[in-house]
């Protein structure tokens, strides 16, 4: 199977490092070109311009189940003409008490060309099959909730 990467840079920013005093903002390359930067969640003092784990979390789930929908739709015979998504990951405690993602809410809107359409079962069955077929989900285990709109 394959090994998938990136590099992580920080670099402290303040002469002291000491709780309070110096800042989480990094970056993530990928592919070794592809610069991000990355901070804390706004709640945790993060800069709101910033992504953050979390959202990076949220994407990479989107992402996949996408990838993994447009996959079955194609095999389906489905002329998907777009496929957009909102996805939230909800901070909370977990059932040990510690932070983490307890929740990510997908809300996938998907659009055939003119003439196709599904019924809201079909959508729900593919959607379904997608989720259980995604590489991220099925690492997130229960953790997901899909929201057809």
């Amino acid at each position: 199977m394959s090994d998938l990467a990136i590099q992580l840079h920080w670099h402290r920013a303040t002469p002291v490092f000491q709780t309070g005093s110096y800042s989480n903002e990094h970056t993530v390359q990928y592919n070794g070109r592809y610069d991000i930067s990355v901070d804390s969640a706004p709640d945790w003092g993060g800069d709101p311009a910033n992504t953050n784990p979390e959202q990076a979390l949220a994407s990479a789930l989107s992402s996949c189940h996408m990838m993994t929908f447009l996959a079955l739709a194609a095999k389906a015979g489905w002329p998907v003409a777009s496929y957009h998504d909102y996805a939230v990951a909800h901070l909370g405690k977990n059932p040990k008490g510690q932070m983490s993602v307890t929740r990510i809410d997908l809300h996938p809107v998907v659009r055939f060309d003119t003439g196709f359409a599904v019924s809201a079962e079909a959508m729900e069955q593919m959607q379904d099959r997608a989720h259980r077929y995604c590489f991220i989900a099925n690492t997130l285990a229960d953790s997901v909730e899909i929201n057809i709109l």
